[in-house]
């Protein structure tokens, strides 16, 4: 259930579709997670939703800031002029490698080597890409991520004393469960480096909400395992995804072969995380609306789009009618800043703040 504060704003909008950030409750999950990390750096992953306002609140809490691009460093480093930033992301360009950061994660020998040729002062953190087993990880970051143990070897003997190696970067999986996590960090905190960013992939469950993930246990075991030595993690979507609602109307119901649809103002092209993670998306019915409608049965929430993959949620059994406003939960992350916007054309959402 939506927080009331969250309903009564939906409520009053004037226009939809809209997305609706809850800073005060981003400030208290963000603040709960940092409690839970003693000794433990704490960067946000910006990819995962780089709003200013949320950034605002992310401040107060976490060490730094880890950016994918050029564009993300300059967007992140006028909010905020002398934050800690770490930059990563593969295909660096020759323009990003001389970014300022206070990390960098050098994904191949060759990029070490353009590194080197910059002729810049850098703090490197190698990103690995382990051959370990995850089961039940929504995303594995395999493939061309990173480098094997070669390739760490090749880059070790380039080092010199303006581009110094500090330790390892390493994003295995992300959907994982606290303890899966910790038996990851357990290999992967290699005695020989001073550091080690553990990156994210903490769970988040769009099928059951208020099963979060554990910081609790997972700050604790860090804790035991570090001994002395520099441990980060860069979570992104399971710091912002619960703070951010996608408000819309709907706009028609109807029946196709005998299966009820609901049309929705706006679609994935603003909200695209459900077609992407192939999930429905969970969601709150306001019964705002005097027109015609269905009850208590199967449903299918759609956009506008004309594509058959405009999908929020297939067969959800509640009921909608014309006018009623439908809000849309776990949307402040990889939602709309992953999202098609231009497809169709269609007007661009609202953005509210709910403050304290």
């Amino acid at each position: 259930m939506i927080p009331a504060r969250v309903q009564d704003a939906a409520l009053s909008l004037a226009e939809a579709p809209a997305y609706l950030y809850d800073l005060p409750g981003l400030e208290e999950h963000v603040a709960a997670v940092r409690q839970a990390l003693p000794g433990i750096e704490l960067y946000y992953a910006v990819k995962a939703n780089p709003d200013p306002e949320l950034l605002r609140v992310l401040a107060g809490h976490v060490d730094g800031f880890e950016v994918s691009s050029a564009g993300e460093h300059a967007h992140v480093t006028s909010l905020f002029p002398g934050a800690r930033v770490a930059l990563g992301g593969p295909g660096k360009t020759d323009a990003e490698l001389r970014l300022p950061h206070h990390r960098i994660h050098v994904e191949s020998p060759n990029e070490l080597r353009r590194l080197l040729a910059a002729g810049l002062e850098a703090d490197v953190l190698l990103r690995l890409n382990p051959d370990l087993p995850v089961e039940g990880a929504a995303l594995t970051m395999s493939g061309p991520f990173g480098m094997d143990d070669t390739g760490v070897a090749e880059c070790l003997p380039l080092f010199d004393e303006r581009v110094r190696l500090r330790g390892l970067h390493t994003h295995v999986a992300s959907g994982l469960q606290a303890a899966q996590l910790l038996d990851l960090a357990r290999t992967l905190l290699d005695d020989s480096y001073e550091e080690v960013n553990l990156g994210g992939g903490m769970a988040v469950s769009y099928t059951a909400p208020d099963d979060r993930f554990d910081w609790a246990a997972y700050g604790c075991g860090l804790h035991e395992l570090r001994r002395g030595r520099r441990v980060r993690i860069e979570p992104g979507r399971a710091l912002t995804a619960y703070c951010g609602y996608y408000v819309t109307r709907v706009v028609d119901v109807k029946r196709v072969r005998g299966e009820a649809y609901a049309i929705l103002l706006g679609g994935t092209h603003h909200l695209r995380t459900p077609v992407t993670k192939g999930h429905d998306q969970p969601c709150t019915i306001l019964p705002t609306g005097e027109g015609p409608g269905v009850g208590d049965e199967p449903i299918t929430f759609v956009g506008q789009l004309c594509t058959p993959k405009d999908v929020f949620a297939r067969k959800i059994v509640t009921s909608a009618r014309v006018g009623d406003t439908v809000v849309f939960e776990m949307a402040g992350a990889y939602a709309w800043n992953i999202s098609h916007h231009d497809f169709l054309m269609h007007p661009k959402p609202a953005f509210h703040y709910l403050r304290a």
